[in-house]
């Protein structure tokens, strides 16, 4: 592939995209939730693994019942946003490697090592996580992500008709209120942080 994005493209999915606390009045669909989810999977996580699962808290009750489990800083944030995403992973994601990754058996990688699962679906799930607000930025959504919340109580509240899957991290997807941001913070220069060999 030897196109590029355009700038407005660049300036859309990473340049001018913040962090959102508030949102105006306008909802998330279901269709776009899929678009979203379209694109996630398509993002590479290692051996195809799939970790990431996804619930998508639209209605009243639902973000009700997760601003319970958050802090009170972001209250608010959950109850006000069009849609709460809570990110999570499948500590059994191996199970579903034979139809996954059909090339070799990478299931009996993993049989036997929760440890090691658990580390490679906390990666993965994590990237998934990424992909999902650059899919969102990119089809014209702002993003709100979250760290500031009960890991456990979310799991138990939300995952339990499913006990091998965790919680772990939050976004809240809408259309952001540029009020509520604050001044970008400092970035750091290349050469703080990169070294070429």
């Amino acid at each position: 592939m030897t196109d590029t994005l355009s700038d407005d493209a660049l300036d859309l999915i990473f340049r001018e995209a913040r962090s959102y606390n508030g949102w105006h009045d306008k909802p998330v669909t279901e269709k776009q939730i899929h678009q979203i989810y379209e694109l996630v999977k398509m993002g590479p996580t290692s051996a195809n693994q799939q970790p990431g699962r996804f619930i998508w808290c639209t209605s009243d009750d639902a973000k009700k019942r997760l601003s319970e489990c958050v802090s009170d800083g972001n209250t608010d944030k959950v109850l006000t946003a069009p849609a709460v995403v809570i990110i999570g992973y499948d500590l059994d994601f191996h199970e579903n490697l034979p139809w996954l990754f059909p090339h070799t058996d990478a299931k009996s990688w993993f049989e036997g090592d929760e440890e090691g699962r658990k580390e490679s679906a906390f990666r993965n799930s994590a990237l998934q996580g990424a992909y999902l607000m650059i899919a969102a930025r990119a089809l014209g959504l702002d993003c709100g992500p979250m760290s500031g919340f009960d890991q456990d109580k979310t799991t138990k509240e939300f995952f339990a008709d499913q006990p091998r899957y965790r919680a772990d991290w939050l976004c809240a997807v809408g259309y952001g209120d540029r009020t509520t941001i604050f001044d970008r913070s400092p970035r750091p220069e290349f050469d703080l942080f990169n070294k070429v060999i």
